[in-house]
């Protein structure tokens, strides 16, 4: 468990190091409390979940999950992307191109029939590459 980062639902890390990698955990946008970055739902009970806010929270959770080991997300060597909707592809990767350009991670991006929760666009795994003085 990461200080500050929504517990893991089920029994697993946020972050593993191994042989000089730190895998990271599927990471979505949701809070410590529970809630999700990128969704709003008015007094009608009508849901707007916004891809960009969510993707942007979930590289940002990576980023601080990489920290926690002595990483950032420069150390990135590769991502895999889960998407519910390809028609979110255009917001994603807006939002990507604000944190990495052709010279980032490897990334490969696929829709998914669904994922834990209904508010839920994307999830995002990553591995990262520890730099010398890391955690091990």
């Amino acid at each position: 468990m990461v200080a500050g980062k929504a517990v893991p639902r089920g029994a697993f890390p946020h972050v593993k190091v191994a042989g000089g990698f730190v895998f990271v955990s599927g990471t979505s946008s949701r809070r410590p409390d529970n809630t999700f970055a990128g969704v709003e739902v008015d007094e009608f009970g009508t849901t707007s979940l916004d891809i960009r806010v969510q993707t942007r929270t979930v590289i940002e959770n990576i980023r601080d999950l990489l920290r926690s080991v002595g990483a950032d997300l420069s150390d990135l060597v590769q991502v895999t992307s889960y998407l519910v909707s390809m028609n979110d592809f255009g917001g994603y990767n807006e939002v990507w191109a604000e944190f990495f350009d052709a010279t980032g991670p490897t990334r490969t991006t696929v829709a998914v029939h669904q994922l834990p929760h209904p508010h839920l666009l994307l999830e995002i795994q990553a591995v990262a590459l520890l730099p010398q003085g890391g955690q091990s």
